[in-house]
């Protein structure tokens, strides 16, 4: 495989998130909290924080969904250029997926498959 020289770079960022159906959330906590024993860094109402190695594990609890999804973040340093490079690629753009606060450097995309990946500047 060659890598990508002439265009933005892209890395596997440090978030995986699992948007939880409400009616599993407290078995999800559970099992990461008290099963795994992965240490708890933060949690809200909506959904907590893990540390999972290296990354960080975010559980959201997402009402009316029925079934969990994963979403990865990637890290990017050029989100302007890795947006028109993507859509050159065909790639599609999911901003609808979730609001992102306006100054945020970064925006939504999908694999083929149709996971979600959050594409990140350097300095998110």
């Amino acid at each position: 495989m060659v890598a990508n020289v002439h265009g933005p770079q892209f890395s596997g960022g440090a978030n995986i998130a699992i948007k939880c159906p409400s009616h599993t959330y407290d078995q999800m906590l559970a099992f990461y909290r008290d099963t795994l024993g992965l240490p708890l860094i933060e949690e809200e109402e909506e959904g907590c924080i893990f540390q999972f190695g290296p990354n960080r594990l975010w559980i959201d609890r997402v009402p009316n969904l029925s079934h969990p999804d994963i979403w990865l973040e990637l890290e990017t340093n050029d989100t302007e250029a890795a947006a028109s490079y993507l859509k050159i690629n065909g790639v599609p753009r999911r901003d609808e997926v979730e609001q992102l606060r306006e100054d945020f450097d970064g925006f939504w995309i999908s694999d083929p498959a149709g996971v979600i990946h959050l594409v990140v500047g350097d300095e998110e």
